[in-house]
Formats: structure tokens, sequence, C-alpha cells
């Protein structure tokens, strides 16, 4: 039987326990975070007639359930963790604990205006392989770091035996990677047309196609801001602060820090001309390859746009 109709829950996400509040309603549930879990969570939000469920991001531990929920048919708002945070700070909520979270999660999920459309789920895959040539290279780097510290000279071989193995763990990665993704025609296309760009290589490339889907469908600003490229305000009467880049997908825009020095100083002719008349107007070179990463950003935005593999005609636009 149906009792009285909720719109919206919330679940606060542990790696083996799911805690769930109604909005507006004292009604509580602990499952666990499996299988059988998902069940009788998806039994219990059906009694109540929930459409809406929001859930914070955990590490991964959400993902399961988020894909179980969206099966069912519910509309699931994945939010991070400074979101609920701030909700609550200005909910004037400062307890906190898993039941706490769980409604806080609920009423955030209430407040939300839309729900947006599931991603594809092609990209968790491809993510998550992605996550681990990340992480590949990042011990890759401290390896090379490492290496700088030692001068004995057994140390100093088993070092570079291991950048060694590493270096090549990550050129195997990323060829399977592409593989992988060209197994799909449409993000085929999408990874030939980025290719396309002079100073933008598999890496980066790899990088915009699986964390980036929404490219090619966003303006310029909304591509700036998404990848936290975008310089924001920073104003306040007579005060005009510094405008600064701030918040984004760390992941993208560091593959585009990676892949713009050297396109800036190298591989793309309007992007070395950009960089050198940021500098020469006496813009410190940090800046300057912010807006080096953030031009090249807008350059892949542009092609996937348009369908047409890059010229230099895209880079006036």
């Amino acid at each position: 039987m149906n009792k009285t109709s909720i719109f919206a829950a919330g679940i606060d996400t542990g790696k083996h326990r799911l805690d769930v509040a109604l909005q507006g309603c004292a009604q509580r549930l602990e499952v666990g975070n499996d299988a059988v879990g998902y069940g009788q969570l998806c039994a219990w939000l059906e009694s109540f007639g929930v459409k809406r469920i929001g859930i914070e991001s955990s590490g991964g531990y959400e993902k399961a359930a988020v894909r179980h929920l969206r099966a069912a048919g519910f509309g699931v708002v994945v939010f991070q963790p400074a979101q609920v945070r701030a909700y609550a700070i200005f909910r004037l909520q400062r307890a906190k604990n898993d039941r706490i979270d769980a409604a806080m999660i609920a009423a955030c999920a209430g407040a939300v205006e839309s729900v947006r459309e599931a991603p594809d789920a092609r990209f968790e895959a491809l993510a998550e392989r992605l996550t681990f040539l990340e992480q590949i290279e990042e011990d890759l780097a401290r390896a090379k770091t490492r290496r700088e510290g030692f001068r004995d000279a057994r140390q100093q071989t088993l070092l570079d035996q291991e950048i060694k193995r590493l270096k090549l763990v990550r050129k195997n990665e990323i060829a399977a990677l592409g593989r992988a993704l060209r197994c799909h025609d449409d993000l085929a296309r999408r990874l030939d047309l980025l290719h396309s760009i002079p100073g933008l290589g598999a890496r980066t490339a790899l990088c915009l196609v699986i964390r980036m889907p929404e490219l090619g469908a966003l303006s310029r600003e909304e591509a700036a801001s998404l990848a936290g490229l975008a310089p924001f305000d920073d104003d306040s009467g007579q005060r005009q602060g510094m405008r600064r880049i701030w918040g984004g997908r760390s992941r993208v825009r560091r593959s585009l820090f990676a892949a713009a020095l050297p396109a800036a100083f190298r591989w793309n002719s309007q992007l070395i001309a950009f960089y050198r008349r940021l500098t020469g107007a006496g813009k410190p070179h940090k800046l300057a390859l912010i807006a080096c990463a953030r031009k090249l950003l807008i350059y892949a935005n542009t092609v996937l746009m348009r369908a047409t593999p890059w010229t230099n005609a895209h880079a006036a636009t």
C-alpha cells in the first residue's frame, strides 16, 4: 500500500552501509551497500512514491547504488560533498552524522530545480581505466623525483628500472585505452577530431573525450568553467580583486596544462603567437599558460561543435 507521497530522498553512502532519509519525513532506513540492500531500498522508496533521490559522491562507493537506482527508474542527483556542506551551513546545521547527512542530502535533492539526464554508461568503465593511467603517471613522477635524491649507484639503478617499467606501462595503457574507445564509432570520431588540433596529443584527447563528454554542446565560457579554467571576478564596491580560476574538473585541467606548455612553445603556431603576445604585454608565465590551456580547450570545443577537423580558421573563434 502506498504511503504519503514523498518528493525526494537522500542517501549518505558508506563503504558497507547506506543511510536513507526522506524529505520532510521522520522515516529512516539503513541497508547494506550491496545488491540485497539495493532491492530493499528500491521497494522502500517506491512505497513512499519517491521520484527523486540525492546521493553524495563518496570515493566511488556510491556508484553501484546510483546505477541500480537509475535502472529502477528513479531520478538521481549526485552531489559533491562541498555542495551538501554548503547547504548545511546555509541551513545553520552544525551537527553532523550519517543520519543528519542523509536528511540534508534529501533537502538538497528537493531544492534542485531539475535532474540532469543520466550520463552515458560507457564512460564509467572508460573513466576507471583513465584513472588507473593517471595513477601510473603519478607513480612515475614520484619515482623521477625520488631518483634525483639518491647518489648510491644501486638505488639509482633500481629507480631507473622502475621508471623504465612505469613508462612502458603508461605507453601500453594509453594504447589500450585508445583501442577501447575506438570500439565506439561516435567516440572514435570525436577522438580523431581532437587529434587534428596541433599540440593536443593522444593522452589529452583521451581525457577530453572521456572526462568532458559535454564538449561540442557548450559555449566557450561554459567549457572553460567546467574545466576550472574560467577566470572569475572578485570585485566588491570600488575594490577590484584579482580574477582567479577556481573549481571545475581538476583532472581535465591538469591534462590541458600538460598539453598547453609544449603546444605554446613548439606545436601550435596560434598558441605560440598567443603566448608571446601575452608575455610581451607583461603577463607572467603562469597566467599566460592558463590562458593557453583555456584556448586549447576552446579549440577542442569548436572542432567538436562543428564536427570538422582543425584549421587555423578555428583559432579566430
